[in-house]
């Protein structure tokens, strides 16, 4: 499992330099939902094998997931 958990984790230097594909805005590392968060957009880009998805088509409103 801890091998499982550790794909879904990205680098916190490539968080860093991530930004929101909408709005340019910061986003937040959600290790529970094994995503990135934009609170401005309220939108979730799922990280899979530890790449993020940054596509705004692909993101998951976060109303739809609380």
């Amino acid at each position: 499992m801890e091998a499982e958990e550790k794909k879904n984790i990205i680098d916190p230097e490539l968080l860093e330099i991530l930004a929101c594909p909408k709005c340019k805005g910061d986003l937040i590392l959600d290790e529970k939902r094994a995503g990135l968060i934009c609170k401005k957009c309220e939108l979730l880009y799922k990280i899979e094998d530890g790449i993020p998805i940054m596509l705004i088509d692909e993101a998951i409103p976060l109303s739809k997931i609380k």
